[in-house]
């Protein structure tokens, strides 16, 4: 690996990782010597590039350090274009335009060679719903809720057909492979709950932000989902 993609890729890894990275564990992703991390550490600190690091516990990036344009590889533009391409076909309108421009301003800036990769793409993903039965759902303003943290009044029926009113604080919408999914934290019941849209009769929503912080509610709702994966693999 060249030193400046090796450069390129310390950045990357300090990036993406939610704890500090030591010397060593970087030297094992990029398969090179802690002596050269650490030269590469000193080379990157000496162009302002905001790393803090402190022995014994590792290296950190500063928040707020942005890069300037950098070409991607032939195998992180089909993973761009994979992920546009099933948000093209399963996203609310708002997204599948925001995927069909990503896809626009990665063509204009990558080299000849790798536009097949967009134009002619060696990679695919299952077709579009025939059917969306949750039409009348506004799921960009569910998002624009979720994001900003208020509330909503649903109206909710369940497998069986039986309807329900309640108020919810919603954190996530999943989109699955047949349907969409408002996460949230319900107060009728006191407890996080799963509402496929296709089954919402009606929305409402309220201008009441809710209490807890949105990243709170979707840490917790993780944790528990964790908790359920770890006690299915073991019964």
């Amino acid at each position: 690996m060249r030193r400046a993609d090796r450069l390129f890729e310390i950045v990357q890894l300090l990036r993406r990782s939610a704890t500090p990275l030591t010397a060593d564990a970087i030297a094992s992703e990029l398969e090179t010597s802690r002596r050269s991390v650490y030269r590469d550490i000193a080379a990157l600190m000496a162009q302002r590039v905001p790393i803090r690091g402190e022995a014994g516990i590792g290296y950190v990036l500063e928040r707020g350090f942005d890069m300037p344009p950098l070409m991607l590889t032939s195998d992180e533009v089909e993973a761009v274009v994979l992920g546009a391409q099933w948000v093209l076909v399963h996203a609310d309108q708002g997204l599948a335009r925001a995927a069909a421009d990503v896809l626009a301003k990665v063509a204009a800036v990558i080299p000849e060679q790798l536009r097949a990769a967009i134009d002619d793409p060696a990679v695919i993903t299952p077709p579009a719903w025939t059917e969306r039965l949750d039409a009348g759902i506004d799921v960009a303003r569910l998002r624009a809720w979720s994001l900003q943290g208020r509330k909503l009044h649903i109206g909710y029926a369940d497998e069986s057909g039986r309807e329900t009113e309640r108020t919810v604080w919603p954190f996530l919408v999943g989109y699955m492979d047949r349907c969409r999914m408002l996460i949230a934290w319900c107060e009728m019941r006191g407890d996080f709950r799963m509402f496929r849209t296709d089954r919402l009769g009606t929305v409402e929503f309220l201008d009441e932000r809710y209490p807890e912080r949105r990243a709170t509610l979707r840490r917790r709702w993780l944790a528990m989902m964790d908790r359920r994966r770890a006690g299915s693999a073991g019964s």
